[in-house]
């Protein structure tokens, strides 16, 4: 018969990290040197999503105008056109995003800022503004 120490009721774990808010919402980050598995930013995923879709039914004749489809979609041309554009980002940039690879910096709204249209140019202007790792 062996004397075993009983299991205890309750763990506790400290585990240290901060809250930031980010886009509406709040984000954990945790300290240098934790490892840290990045998930897909659900927003940018869907923008990049709806853009490249868009631009294949442009592409296919299926609306003449940017106008047509933004009355058909039921949203701003304006935005439409805003949102076009990041078909224009280099793909490891579009990876990167899709990967879940980008940084706390990289927003849907960051994501619409004017970027230059060289694909190099883009990625160091990623690595430098949205601390992207590619």
């Amino acid at each position: 018969m062996t004397h075993a120490k009983p299991a205890p009721d309750t763990v506790t774990v400290h585990v240290p990290f901060r809250l930031v808010k980010r886009g509406g919402r709040k984000e954990m980050h945790l300290p240098d040197g934790a490892s840290s598995q990045r998930k897909m930013d659900n927003t940018l995923v869907k923008a990049l999503a709806r853009a490249f879709r868009w631009k294949r039914m442009m592409e296919t004749g299926a609306f003449a105008t940017i106008a047509e489809l933004a009355a058909h979609e039921g949203i701003a041309p304006s935005y439409m056109t805003r949102l076009l554009r990041v078909t224009l980002l280099a793909p490891e940039i579009v990876q990167t995003i899709l990967d879940g690879r980008q940084g706390a910096e990289m927003t849907l709204a960051r994501l619409l800022e004017p970027f230059p249209i060289e694909w190099e140019d883009q990625a160091l202007d990623a690595a430098v503004a949205w601390n992207s790792r590619f």
